[in-house]
């Protein structure tokens, strides 16, 4: 990778936040979702994602200053041995579709960039070819791997509920469908090997951390999904049968004569899909919901009591 400093187009005293300006601006510009016609700007993009990755960790900056380690992180080999050591790694941290994207990536020191030192020396070791004594470690016995490539993927609730398949666009433009994994919940990892950047001992790995976006009215229990359900005071005295959404679509629930609110019903197999095989429920609470100023109403409730000693056991 050439200068880091060159490629963000910012000089060696640049602050954090000139750093991290210059990267974004470059990061949406070349964003691979934004320029599907262009496989280039894929390339761009993990270049600039590399030399975002190197210049905000701050020890790495400063040894890179001190000559301590060349562009692409990897040490400057003493007595002129080695050279680049393939672990190139570019962060690209989007989602399909454009989700995600260069406004929802994670800056500063520490993000979500694991690995850093995984494909140091390709991560596989060839023949030891020791025929020339003990130094023959040095540039001959490891074939150096291409860098692993981290993205992250914003999944919707219900896809992820559901392992809907999602579309990714991979650094060099092409597109690929995930099946999701049974419990898959925000942070999960997935390696697709061989999807990385090319290198002499082979490619390196792609590695999509999941996000799972908030839901408007589902929420996630463990395997279970939680769902607030407002119901009428008629419906919940009389009882009724009601259209209630579910992750695979609307169903119709019984609701029991005498339903109180806080009563939750229980919906099976409406929730994740679990690790062990199965797949969790939907649990529904409902709500008596009563209009604010209604007439006849006002006019009932007038005339009828309820002469249970609803707080007895509280003092009331």
């Amino acid at each position: 990778m050439a200068d880091p400093y060159s490629i963000l187009g910012v000089p060696r005293g640049a602050s954090e936040s000139e750093i991290k300006s210059a990267y974004r601006k470059l990061a949406k510009q070349f964003h691979p979702d934004r320029n599907k016609d262009n496989p280039k700007a894929g390339e761009r993009f993990a270049e600039l994602t590399g030399a975002y990755d190197l210049l905000s960790d701050n020890d790495k900056r400063a040894q890179f200053d001190r000559g301590e380690i060349d562009a692409d992180g990897n040490p400057t080999a003493p007595f002129g041995f080695g050279g680049r050591g393939g672990n190139a790694h570019a962060y690209a941290a989007y989602g399909a579709g454009g989700q995600g994207g260069p406004e929802g990536f994670e800056f500063g020191n520490g993000g979500d960039f694991g690995d850093i030192f995984e494909g140091l020396f390709g991560g596989r070791q060839g023949s030891s070819n020791s025929a020339g004594g003990g130094f023959s470690g040095f540039g001959r016995g490891r074939t150096p791997r291409g860098g692993n490539v981290h993205y992250r993927l914003a999944v919707d609730f219900v896809d992820a509920a559901t392992r809907a398949a999602q579309r990714i666009t991979l650094q060099d433009g092409k597109t690929i469908d995930l099946k999701l994994p049974a419990g898959v919940e925000s942070g999960t990892q997935m390696r697709l090997a061989g999807k990385g950047q090319t290198g002499p001992g082979g490619a390196g790995d792609a590695i999509v951390t999941i996000d799972i976006r908030d839901h408007p009215f589902f929420k996630r229990e463990g395997d279970d999904v939680r769902l607030d359900l407002p119901v009428s005071l008629n419906e919940a005295v009389n009882g009724a049968k009601v259209r209630v959404p579910t992750v695979d679509g609307a169903v119709m629930l019984s609701i029991p004569p005498g339903t109180s609110s806080g009563r939750t019903l229980r919906l099976k197999g409406k929730g994740f899909f679990t690790k062990a095989g199965g797949r969790g429920d939907q649990l529904v609470t409902v709500m008596i919901d009563i209009p604010a100023d209604d007439p006849d109403l006002r006019e009932f409730s007038s005339k009828w009591q309820d002469r249970r000693a609803l707080r007895g056991t509280m003092g009331g």
